[in-house]
């Protein structure tokens, strides 16, 4: 149980870090051209960030238990040993999904059905204490015939059946510290019958990018780092369930013993990235969304502060506060402690937990703020640059925040 407190430490040198940057402009973090972190940041493209979602959306929705899905899977494995993460490993698992879950194919038929959230209220509702005010519509879409594309509804024709599943990860392995880890992570499923551009394309495409550049051969990190792409995340998080089911009483432990090798290490903290494109304000009363990206879009960063490691997960969030304050280029971030409803959830009170997204998942994303969520619009072609951005900026985010956690440098 000593990771809250590694964390703690890490965090308020992540802070004085910051600081010394800011007071002493002699400082490695002073000088933008000796801060290792900044140019990593740097080594993120827009276009590659663009590029990776566009290479998912060949798959459709990638909807679990089908080809398309299976396809994608490969797609990404390739993807991340070209990188130089080449370690990749499967989580290999059952899907049954429980008698009389909606849907065809079985996924979740609501924006929070199936995924162990509560039904949300009509216009002014309020829960947790968060008023919403207006609200879009939020049921997810599971019939082909509204999406207008007749390719698109073919490729995405296969239904879902039940099954084993799987999923992948790869590593990077810390030099000094092998034996602990950040994860970071998204899921590669979707629904909606379009793309799963955004719900998670975005997501999955961050975690790419950033394996992509913490992989370069002249990198190293104290501390290890675990890229994983859940599956199944659209009928109740099955996937992320999955891996902490079978790994986490594993962590930490040498295999063999005196080999220097960790399969698992011991788990700092859990970075979830789930929908990241779309931050256009509140719906109107006629439940319309502005089609622009408003000017003061941002980064939602949430923790839950009702875990186990609450604590620990508010200063995890700080940390990627002060990461995106240091290295976004446009959005700034912020900070809501209602973290719910995504791949992080089963890890929560096992390992201080944080997700990042587009929107505050209860008293927006619930009140359907964002059309595309689980729709056939969500395709590449419906988002504009400024939505592409603010997910680039989310990638900004995370690489600095991890990279410092991690203790990564140059060669």
């Amino acid at each position: 149980m000593h990771s809250p407190i590694l964390l703690a430490t890490t965090v308020a040198l992540f802070f004085a870090c910051d600081s010394n940057a800011q007071t002493n402009p002699g400082s490695v973090e002073g000088n933008p051209e000796h801060d290792p972190i900044k140019t990593l940041v740097g080594r993120l493209d827009l276009t590659k960030y663009k590029a990776t979602i566009r290479g998912l959306t060949k798959f459709g929705d990638r909807r679990q238990g089908t080809d398309r899905n299976r396809a994608a899977i490969d797609w990404i494995e390739e993807q991340l040993k070209g990188y130089g993460c080449s370690n990749t490993e499967r989580i290999h698992y059952e899907y049954r999904p429980p008698a009389g879950r909606g849907g065809r194919g079985g996924d979740a038929t609501t924006a929070g059905a199936g995924r162990g959230g509560r039904g949300l209220g009509g216009r002014g509702s309020q829960a947790g204490g968060i008023i919403r005010g207006d609200r879009g519509p939020t049921a997810a879409n599971n019939d082909p015939d509204l999406q207008p594309d007749t390719r698109l509804r073919e490729l995405n024709a296969q239904p879902s059946t039940p099954g084993p599943r799987e999923e992948v990860f790869c590593t990077k392995v810390g030099t000094t510290h092998p034996e602990e880890m950040y994860i970071v992570a998204a899921h590669m499923d979707g629904i909606g019958y379009g793309e799963a551009a955004n719900d998670d394309g975005s997501g999955t495409a961050l975690v790419m990018e950033v394996a992509r550049v913490l992989s370069s051969p002249d990198v190293l990190t104290d501390r290890s780092i675990r890229f994983a792409l859940w599956n199944n995340e659209e009928t109740g998080l099955n996937g992320a369930r999955a891996y902490a089911d079978q790994r986490k009483d594993l962590q930490g432990r040498e295999d063999p013993p005196g080999s220097g090798k960790y399969p698992e290490p011991k788990w700092l903290g859990m970075i979830q990235h789930d929908m990241l494109l779309f931050d256009h304000g509140m719906p109107g009363k006629d439940g319309r969304v502005n089609e622009h990206q408003r000017p003061e879009a941002d980064v939602n960063i949430e923790f839950q502060s009702k875990s186990k490691f609450g604590a620990g997960a508010a200063e995890l969030a700080w940390a990627f506060l002060a990461a995106n304050e240091q290295y976004a280029t446009d959005y700034p971030a912020m900070v809501g402690p209602h973290m719910t409803n995504t791949d992080s959830t089963p890890f929560m009170d096992l390992v201080p937990s944080i997700s990042l997204r587009e929107l505050e998942r209860v008293a927006q994303i619930g009140a359907g703020w964002d059309p595309t969520h689980h729709q056939p619009i969500d395709i590449y072609a419906y988002f504009s640059e400024g939505d592409f951005r603010l997910g680039l900026n989310a990638t900004q985010t995370t690489l600095g925040a991890v990279a410092r956690l991690a203790g990564a440098k140059l060669k």
